[in-house]
């Protein structure tokens, strides 16, 4: 994949900012509809693409609560609706949906996201699909230390265990973010692509291939 800018000759350049949250199943979804479409058409464009946080729930609690009861919660009878459907979308990618473990407060995880994306667009790129594996794949919990350490650590990521220990290091940069990118929208995935073309959802590889036409010209 290229997520990050190469000097390619005679490419077109696509940048593309992305808003989300680490516990969005279609952020996940609309991100492997991304990886497939840029894949196919990496001949013909570069890619830069950046990370931003949004919190579908804010006040989640730090510690954790069991995924299946929030959701059952949340959404009551149309939960095993929605667990279908998602589980059916995921086997898609080859993957299995997982409901298990604990869904919370997702801070932490935008915090090393941001980190990632200090050492490179690539890892950040890298970081987002591990966090999203685990969570959705794995009854990883999306607020547990270790997980994310991991997470980095598989990507390259330098650093995250000293970073995630100052509760102070990178809130404030994830704030700025959050009031810059995903203040005016109402949900996520959100991808800006070339500060000027804007696509919503959990979209299809060929609507990501005519986005790409579009915002280089």
């Amino acid at each position: 994949m290229a997520q990050s800018v190469s000097s390619s000759a005679g490419k077109k350049l696509v940048r593309i900012d992305v808003s989300s949250d680490t516990v969005c199943p279609w952020c996940f979804v609309g991100k492997r509809n991304l990886d497939k479409a840029i894949a196919s058409s990496k001949d013909q464009y570069d890619f830069e693409i950046r990370w931003h946080p949004f919190f579908l729930n804010p006040s989640a609690p730090k510690e954790g609560v069991n995924k299946k009861d929030f959701y059952e919660n949340k959404f009551g009878s149309q939960n095993q609706g929605i667990i279908a459907r998602m589980t059916e979308v995921f086997r898609g990618f080859g993957l299995e949906y997982n409901m298990s473990g604990l869904t919370g407060n997702t801070l932490d995880s935008h915090r090393l996201l941001y980190l990632a994306g200090q050492q490179g667009l690539d890892k950040q790129h890298n970081l987002a699909e591990e966090l999203f594996l685990g969570y959705f794949t794995q009854g990883k919990y999306i607020g547990d230390k270790e997980f994310l350490v991991e997470c980095a650590r598989k990507v390259g990521v330098e650093g995250a265990a000293e970073f995630l220990d100052d509760p102070n290091s990178g809130l404030n940069e994830v704030h700025e973010e959050l009031k810059k990118y995903s203040a005016n929208i109402s949900g996520v995935p959100h991808f800006v692509l070339n500060g000027k073309h804007e696509l919503s959802g959990g979209q299809p590889p060929e609507v990501f291939l005519s986005a790409f036409q579009v915002a280089s010209n």
